[in-house]
């Protein structure tokens, strides 16, 4: 017989190499009480050994007596079912958070449907069945934004190449699960402590090695509007449990009438009859959806300048001529990328003491040298779920805050 307990207990699937991390440690902290009874946390890294980074606080939280992790392939949808089994003692769960999705924008479309899709909807069904009272789905910012004005709930962003089709198609087969309790929460660029993942923390590992150049940091777009919309992971973290308290104590119909939004299809209508639960084309299907993002109305300039700024250097553009050459020669990527990683290793290896292993890396794929405009309004959720925004600005403290504690658990150089 399960034992009594007022505090909800939780399972998160996925996102250890995102924000799972950072949610865990919000719902146990390291200090004061857990805002839950259990959490059970379910991805396909290990432990022990770590086969990914795991960051200084994660790892002391681990050992928290309310806190269980399980390595499992959940591409198998009876390992996911068994997932939803609490140890002896324990409630059923509660609240589920799906966090999982491949997040590699070259993984090919069969990677996207078997990892994305079919994974968060074999959760999502188990969690229908088992009547959990919130299962909230992270979506990350894989849309072409417009650069005019910010999306508001209601707009309809084009899903951006082979990742943001499936990642956005993975919405529809969630919204298409009876009395599946669902809020989607498509959040900005996730930055903050131990969050080595992203966009956000490639631009600040690079921009320090500019900065220990001596060089101006250079961009291949010209500045433009070109929002780039930030969060940072304690509010993905804090705006998660929010939602979920919402959903609970509401339930899905009535949430829809809050919160609902037509989930609108963006794919090829042949793999409708391709991909198990792919919903029809024109199946009209609503579910909760928030956007989370901070104050700041980051913009490209301003999220370089800030980042530069703070190792003593400034953030500058190509010139026509020379960004036209970029664009024509193929191995612009490789050019560019071997004085960011020469940079990098040569001050790792003058830190004192010197790094030999750190997860950071200065190197930056092609995704991260395209443009990419993510431009959000945030209304919403403070208003329907009364969320309050706990890092509403993108600022020099923040990044200084994310440098210092990389450089306490020696995975950033110390110069």
């Amino acid at each position: 017989m399960a034992a009594p307990n007022s505090k909800p207990s939780v399972l998160i699937f996925g996102g250890v190499n995102t924000c799972s991390r950072a949610l865990a440690c919000f719902l146990v902290p390291a200090e004061g009480d857990a805002l839950v009874s259990h959490v059970r946390i379910v991805d396909k890294y290990s432990v022990a050994p770590p086969t990914t980074y795991f960051g200084a606080e994660f790892t002391k939280i681990l050992s928290k007596p309310e806190i269980e992790y399980k390595q499992a392939n959940l591409t198998v949808p009876s390992i996911v079912a068994s997932m939803f089994e609490p140890p002896a003692g324990q409630n059923p769960y509660d609240y589920v958070f799906d966090l999982t999705g491949e997040v590699r924008p070259d993984r090919t479309e069969m990677i996207q449907i078997n990892t994305t899709c079919k994974v968060s909807r074999s959760i999502g069904l188990e969690a229908a069945k088992q009547k959990v009272k919130a299962y909230v789905r992270m979506q990350l910012p894989f849309y072409e934004s417009s650069s005019k004005s910010n999306h508001d709930e209601k707009d309809d962003p084009k899903p951006e190449g082979t990742i943001g089709t499936w990642w956005h198609e993975t919405l529809r087969m969630l919204a298409s699960i009876e009395d599946l309790n669902l809020v989607i929460v498509r959040v900005g660029l996730v930055y903050g402590p131990y969050t080595e993942y992203g966009y956000i923390t490639t631009a600040l590992t690079v921009a320090s090695v500019y900065g220990h150049m001596k060089k101006p940091m250079k961009s291949l777009h010209s500045p433009g509007k070109h929002a780039t919309n930030t969060v940072h992971v304690q509010d993905v973290a804090g705006a998660f449990w929010a939602c979920a308290n919402w959903m609970a104590s509401l339930g899905r119909k009535e949430a829809d009438i809050l919160a609902g939004e037509q989930i609108l299809f963006h794919n090829d209508k042949s793999k409708v009859s391709e991909v198990e639960g792919m919903p029809p084309h024109d199946k009209k299907l609503i579910a909760p959806l928030f956007n989370l993002v901070d104050d700041s109305n980051s913009t490209y300039l301003s999220v370089g300048q800030t980042a530069t700024s703070m190792f003593g250097t400034t953030f500058e553009f190509f010139s026509i001529g020379e960004r036209t050459l970029f664009k024509f020669v193929d191995d612009a990527v490789e050019e560019i990328n071997e004085h960011h990683v020469g940079g990098w290793v040569e001050m790792n290896q003058a830190s004192n003491p010197p790094i030999t292993n750190t997860p950071l890396s200065a190197y930056m794929e092609k995704w991260d040298l395209d443009k990419h405009t993510v431009a959000f309004n945030n209304t919403k959720i403070k208003e329907i779920v009364g969320y309050k925004l706990q890092q509403p600005e993108f600022n020099q403290d923040a990044l200084k805050e994310i440098v210092d504690k990389w450089k306490a658990e020696h995975t950033w150089p110390n110069l």
